[in-house]
This record gives C-alpha cells, structure tokens and sequence, in this order.
C-alpha cells in the first residue's frame, strides 16, 4: 500500500523481514533511518530495551537521558512524564541524530514523524522495523545497504492479511493513545 507524502510522491512501505543476523538488523535500522532524516520532522526514542545495552551505544543511552532532564528543565516535557519514554529528537542537530541512530536498533520504540505521517517505526528491541520511503530513497537505501554487505532481501513490504500490524497511524486518528 503506497502511502503518499505532502508533495504527492508515492512511499513504499517496507519491513524487516526474520532471519536477518544482529549486524545486519543494526545496519539496516540506522540506514533507513539516515535516507529518511531528510523528511523527517518530528521523532521520539524510548530509552528503553528488552535487552542489556550494548556498551557501544551506553554514551547514547546516558545522552537519552540527559536529553529527557534537560527537556523537563527547559518545560518542554513534563516532569510527570516517565523519563525515559518518549524523549523528543531533533533531527536536525547532529549529535542527537547519532543518538538516535545508536539507539534506534535497540530500543523498545522511536518514531519518525513527516506532520501527521508516521514514516519511521522501531520496536521489539530491534525485531521490529518498518518504514516508508520513496522510489529515490528507496534506491538509495538498497544501494547503501548493498555496499555494507547486506542483502536487498532483508526487507519486504508487509504482508497483505498481516499489513494492519504494520500500518501506520495518524495522530489525528489515534489521539487517545500517542501524544502529538
């Protein structure tokens, strides 16, 4: 199912299909992510996992956290908010990219959002990706992907009778449950 962003160019959802090697699963996270921070405007990290952190992202988890501190400080998150769910990412700025870039293939939940599109979703401590991307970044992505030694096949569109499970939400449709 193409989604379509605000200048009509036609997204291909695509997923992270089983039997990928950890290394393999890390690469494609941060790769998909870095094809798609151009259109990304909003995006949130959970500094949560299912697992132990990797010491080599453990400067990135702490800088999650610091992130979250230093948001309850300047009154842009609340202090009620559980510090380490949610944590807003700019994009934008370079060290928080490479924050989220370290923790996307770990963490319990990130999100990027294009206005009200989802077009970025990790979860399940790296055994859950799916994104939309368009026919450009798409190639670039496969291309980059290909350089590193990992095959095109690790990543498919969604199922037809599971697609629902990987469909995207709209905040404006789904306002109960995610915040905006």
């Amino acid at each position: 199912m193409p989604v379509i962003n605000p200048n009509d160019e036609p997204r291909r959802e695509l997923v992270l299909i089983a039997g990928s090697t950890d290394a393999e699963t890390a690469l494609v996270h941060r790769e998909a992510l870095r094809v798609l921070r151009p259109d990304i405007a909003t995006a949130h990290v959970d500094a949560y996992s299912d697992d132990t952190w990797p010491p080599a992202v453990l400067h990135s988890f702490e800088r999650a956290l610091s992130l979250a501190r230093g948001q309850v400080a300047d009154g842009t998150r609340s202090r009620k908010d559980d510090p380490g769910m949610g944590i807003d990412v700019d994009v934008r700025d370079d060290r928080q990219f490479a924050m989220l870039s370290d923790l996307v293939p770990h963490t319990i939940g990130a999100e990027g959002w294009r206005g009200d599109r989802l077009i970025f979703s990790a979860g399940d401590s790296g055994t859950s990706l799916w994104f939309a991307v368009t026919e450009t970044q798409e190639a670039e992505l496969v291309s980059r992907l290909e350089a590193l030694g990992v095959r095109s096949t690790v990543l498919a569109a969604p199922p037809r009778r599971r697609r629902a499970a990987f469909l995207p939400w709209s905040r404006r449709t789904d306002a109960r449950t995610r915040r905006p």
